[in-house]
């Protein structure tokens, strides 16, 4: 048990690097598109040959699971290209609030699929709106432009998450990571050649983003989720979603002099609680929540 929780809380340390060091990144000029292939392509490439010399098994999928981790990957690619894209306008702690509305997001998505649909559930939203008009509205210095991005891409990671619930849920975990990762993939370097396959080779701070990027906040915290999951249980893990939030705002108060103001830090604390009650009930539903 003991391991376990040390496995999930270093998986969440891990992905709560992942926004500032994006945003990081792009405020260094590297290009939002080409710095999510890269870290897809190196991420993909890793999961690909651990998973073959590993478990060579679980690299076999039926027809009906490819085509659904297929689409599964595509929504999750069109947030992650948004997220990104978000970030060249929005701090990244308010990016990272932005994306804690995900579990009532989910929870909203599963009711139409016949998930019981509470007032609890309604008093969740209240919260998670209240919590984003603090944190857009009353300052006047959000970018509107990135804000709307990230609420975009939180509901398309939202919408993942229930595809995956419908449609996923009895393949094994590490062969849905790979072949959705792959898939994200995919899309991503098809989006980066519509727009022009734009290149300039990175220097030591976009290629210090990549890695980190590719390496600590995907392959080694997804490997780390994964083996937590094995050991606690997808719903007990879960619960350290709103702790990721917490941290990777705390990385760019720290790193990045991001300064919030106490409107904001209370429209993000409601946000918060929003995403933490809604993550007790999603454990109760047994989703299984696949990480960004």
């Amino acid at each position: 048990m003991q391991t376990g929780w040390f496995l999930a809380i270093f998986a969440t340390l891990a992905f709560s690097f992942a926004p500032p060091v994006a945003r990081f990144a792009i405020l260094d000029g590297f290009d939002s598109t080409t710095l999510l292939l890269m870290r897809m392509i190196i991420a993909t490439t890793m999961f690909g040959v651990t998973l073959g010399v590993t478990a060579p098994a679980k690299l076999r999928i039926e027809r009906r699971g490819l085509g659904a981790a297929t689409v599964v990957g595509a929504v999750n690619a069109a947030g992650m290209v948004i997220f990104f894209m978000s970030l060249s306008y929005l701090e990244s702690s308010l990016a990272s609030m932005i994306l804690a509305l995900s579990p009532p997001m989910v929870l909203s998505l599963l009711a139409l699929r016949g998930e019981r649909l509470t007032r609890r559930h309604l008093v969740r939203l209240a919260l998670a709106m209240a919590g984003v008009y603090l944190l857009v509205g009353p300052t006047g210095q959000v970018n509107v432009i990135g804000a709307a991005l990230a609420l975009v891409a939180t509901f398309l990671f939202s919408l993942q998450m229930a595809l995956t619930q419908w449609t996923l849920v009895a393949y094994p975990t590490r062969t849905i990571a790979f072949y959705v990762t792959a898939s994200m993939t995919f899309f991503v370097a098809g989006w980066w050649l519509i727009q022009g396959a734009n290149w300039a080779a990175p220097g030591p701070a976009g290629w210090f983003a990549v890695i980190a990027l590719a390496v600590v906040s995907t392959y080694i915290a997804r490997l780390s989720y994964f083996a937590a999951m094995g050991r606690l249980g997808g719903a007990q893990v879960a619960l350290l979603g709103p702790l990721e939030t917490l941290l990777s705002v705390t990385w760019s108060i720290l790193f990045l002099h991001e300064r919030l103001a106490p409107a904001q830090f209370i429209g993000g604390g409601l946000i918060l609680f929003s995403a933490l009650l809604a993550v007790q009930r999603l454990g109760r539903v047994n989703l299984r929540l696949p990480r960004r």
